[in-house]
């Protein structure tokens, strides 16, 4: 198998060779650009997204500053909001849905190191997938590992580390991550603790 075989298989592999080294200085190149833009660059922010990432839907926005290991890797649905320190390890694929929320300080890798530290010394490591689902809100300092999924709608906790998969339309939190309970009709009437929707809060919005 090739290197780029090995990447998306799920295999050991060392990322030298194939042309990677050229690709993430790409990257990095596009990243810094990205990073020192203006505030009032909108557009120029938005051209360099484009050239950064693999897929980018409509209505999407990003603050930097960012990072990527590829930036082709990753693959944006429409309506996505990104807060700053937004960091991507995306040796291997990233799917971020629609009208999905991120938070500062996020990190997401489908990346990692075996635990066997001869393989370590020799520079190996492997990349599984990670999807995230539709209308998912991950909080502040969050940390995405490989493989896992997360479905439509639910939200994950401030400050933590998702190593399994988690179902949609549940609340989830910690370390590791967990279940703690399902999104509900009394999320549908108070917003933060007992803090009460009223109805002008359903109308309007950004999209």
């Amino acid at each position: 198998m090739t290197i780029r075989e090995k990447m998306k298989a799920g295999r050991l592999y060392t990322d030298l060779g194939e042309g990677l080294e050229e690709e993430r200085l790409r990257c990095k190149e596009l990243v810094y650009d990205f990073n020192h833009t203006r505030p009032s660059e909108e557009k120029r922010r938005e051209e360099l997204l484009k050239e950064i990432l693999g897929d980018m839907g409509k209505e999407v926005w990003v603050e930097p500053p960012i990072q990527f290991a590829y930036g082709r890797n990753t693959h944006i649905g429409d309506y996505t909001y990104i807060n700053f320190n937004f960091t991507v390890v995306d040796d291997g694929d990233v799917y971020i849905g629609n009208h999905v929320m991120i938070a500062p300080n996020v990190t997401i890798s489908p990346t990692g190191h075996p635990i066997c530290p001869e393989l370590r010394a020799k520079g190996m490591q492997f990349s599984i997938p990670v999807h995230i689902g539709n209308n998912v809100w991950i909080g502040s300092n969050a940390v995405i590992l490989p493989g896992v999924s997360i479905g439509d709608h639910s939200v994950i906790g401030a400050g933590s580390i998702v190593t399994k998969d988690i179902p949609a339309n549940v609340i989830a939190v910690g370390t590791p991550c967990h279940v703690l309970r399902e999104i509900n009709e009394k999320d549908r009437e108070f917003y933060y603790k007992e803090m009460q929707i009223l109805p002008e809060d359903w109308e309007g919005g950004i999209w």
